[in-house]
């Protein structure tokens, strides 16, 4: 982080006070419930652009392990049950091949946002170096091919289909998995891989079904219309006027590219995102020492450990990431000290002022219009949302073709017309509006009920898990759900590079059914484990709430309304989780073990 001067006690007196009217404009009465799912009357929007569904036979066979959701938690998964020797693994995916998000977002622009040589994972094991320092999501989506084509995923995947429940069968010691293509098949485990951003979400805008022009989510982008490629050449938009919902980090992505070929570009926003310097560029294997095994597994360990607070002799990644560790407060480890509260939060309002100013003359720096560079600056801590970079997008609001409309003192855009969009005493008239209003967060595992899993007895897990919140041991297993592995789930520790944590899930998870199948045992920890588990998270838990209520809305505190109570996540940060990990391995697998013909 740049050597920013520290703000004097009045300037964050006053700073305090600007980000709580900014905040206090944005805050909407309907919090997370402004946002409409792309199901019923909207599920068009959800509907797969890219194949054509195929007829097939239900099926009515085992398996040895269904992993629900081919995003990369689901790859890495299969990949690992492969390294443990496990047969026969079906994925079961919604898209029409593997890739989850990256299967999806094939927007104009679209990168990834953390280094691709941690961020892509078996990097080692595929033999493969990415070309870009930040890769193209196509790069991505061929990377989660060649995975899934090394480790014969496809031999068993089901793609276009939705997995409907899951219910335990006691009798045969294994899960039957019913799905909306008519399958209904045993499988010995469940590992569910579905993660947290799924499930796409459009704005709740009055008149939205009126408006007669056209639209779409980038999560689905229509080339047919806009012509063009993911690099861009959007010829189809030449004579248009665009409208783009969203400023969040698609948005950030993709404006630039819609920019560039759209008669005239509306940018629709109501809370700006911090814009780093991105300084994207072609990489070599001699950049980063690919030339010698466990090149990119070393580069990812040291990655995690500067983005968790940790000590790393050398910074190999080196990019505003790991410049700005510090400012990261879900990782960082002051909040996991015992100490003294109010001198920390003292110390870290002064680094966090200081890179949000730095942040902000940065808007002043690129953007020429005045009144334009204020409506782009953002007024809130730095960890209040998720960070994004750029060298493009700032940039792009100096163009005559573009226009920046500030929704913040309406709440977003007020209604749709036949033609357009109104904010305030203005129509804005539109031949295209593109939602990049991203997705809704916690609602597709298996603890959200859009799933039903029912264990022993018949018993939901939701209910059981209703009055006294998720019971689990380490995130992955729950008593009364024998054999039913979550990946990326509540009560583990999460990363910016969600990658690293799935596949430390995926081997943690191989591990167990490896070590099920050499005993000849169940996968179940018992109630005892749990609450041991639980006692631990709650013992640990940093006081967040503090800093969220703070926040302007968003999806990391709910839109505003904060985030939930109770211990969700493990304390101490990913690296050390993953090493707590390693050590239950080898000293006390065995907790979860339960005996094939024990009832519990």
């Amino acid at each position: 982080m740049a050597n920013s001067p520290a703000p004097t006690p009045e300037a964050l007196a006053e700073l305090r006070e600007r980000y709580r009217v900014e905040r206090e404009r944005r805050v909407r009465p309907d919090g997370t419930r402004q946002y409409l799912a792309a199901d019923a009357e909207f599920g068009y929007y959800a509907a797969d652009p890219y194949v054509e569904t195929s007829e097939r036979e239900p099926l009515r066979d085992r398996v040895d392990v269904a992993v629900v959701g081919g995003g990369f938690g689901g790859i890495l998964a299969g990949a690992r049950l492969r390294q443990q020797g496990v047969e026969r693994v079906r994925i079961i995916e919604k898209g029409g091949d593997f890739g989850g998000t990256w299967y999806w977002n094939r927007y104009p622009g679209i990168h990834c946002d953390i280094e691709s040589h941690v961020y892509l994972p078996l990097l080692d094991e595929t033999g493969y170096v990415p070309e870009w320092k930040y890769a193209p999501g196509e790069e991505i989506r061929h990377h989660a091919v060649r995975i899934s084509q090394k480790f014969d995923l496809y031999a068993d995947a089901l793609f276009s289909t939705a997995v409907t429940a899951l219910t335990w069968d006691d009798t045969n010691k294994a899960w039957i998995v019913t799905t909306d293509r008519g399958d209904t098949f045993h499988a010995t485990y469940v590992i569910t891989a579905t993660g947290t951003l799924s499930e796409l979400k459009l704005p709740g805008i009055p008149g939205i079904e009126t408006y007669r022009g056209h639209t779409f989510h980038t999560s689905r982008w229509d080339y047919g219309y806009t012509g063009g490629t993911p690099d861009g050449g959007l010829t189809g938009l030449a004579d248009k006027r665009v409208g783009v919902v969203g400023t969040g980090a698609t948005g950030i992505q993709v404006i630039p590219k819609l920019a560039e070929d759209a008669r005239h570009l509306y940018v629709f926003q109501r809370t700006p995102s911090t814009v780093d310097i991105r300084a994207n560029r072609r990489t070599t294997a001699a950049d980063v020492g690919a030339d010698r095994p466990g090149w990119a597994g070393e580069r990812r360990d040291n990655f995690l450990r500067i983005v968790s607070g940790d000590v790393a002799d050398e910074d190999l990644v080196a990019d505003q990431w790991t410049a700005t560790a510090g400012l990261l407060e879900k990782l960082l480890p002051s909040f996991r000290r015992q100490g003294d509260r109010a001198a920390f939060e003292a110390e870290y309002e002064v680094a966090d002022a200081a890179k949000m100013n730095e942040i902000r003359a940065r808007v002043d720096k690129v953007v020429t219009d005045p009144e334009t560079a204020e409506k782009l600056k953002p007024w809130y801590r730095y960890a209040c949302k998720r960070p994004t970079f750029s060298d493009l997008y700032l940039q792009t609001f100096n163009r005559d073709n573009v226009t920046l409309v500030d929704t913040a003192d309406t709440h977003g855009i007020e209604r749709m017309t036949e033609y357009g969009v109104v904010v305030g005493d203005t129509e804005y008239q539109l031949d295209c509006l593109i939602f990049a209003t991203g997705f809704s967060v916690g609602i597709s595992g298996v603890h959200s009920g859009r799933l039903p899993v029912r264990g022993r007895q018949g018993v939901r897990l939701q209910d059981a898990w209703r009055e006294h919140g998720p019971r689990t041991l380490h995130g992955f297993t729950s008593n009364g759900f024998p054999n039913l592995i979550q990946l990326g789930g509540t009560q583990s520790a999460s990363s910016v590079n969600y990658t690293h944590v799935l596949d430390e899930h995926a081997v943690h998870a191989a591990a167990l059914v490896a070590a099920a199948e050499a005993e000849g045992a169940l996968i179940e920890p018992s109630r005892e484990a749990e609450d041991a588990w639980i006692t631990l998270l709650a013992e640990g838990a940093p006081d967040h709430e503090w800093f969220h209520a703070e926040c302007t809305p968003g999806y990391y505190n709910a839109e505003g309304r904060g985030r939930r109570n109770g211990p969700i996540a493990y304390p101490h940060g990913a690296v050390a989780f993953h090493d707590l990990l390693r050590r239950w391995r080898k000293e006390s697998m065995d907790e979860v073990l339960a005996a094939r013909d024990q009832v519990l």
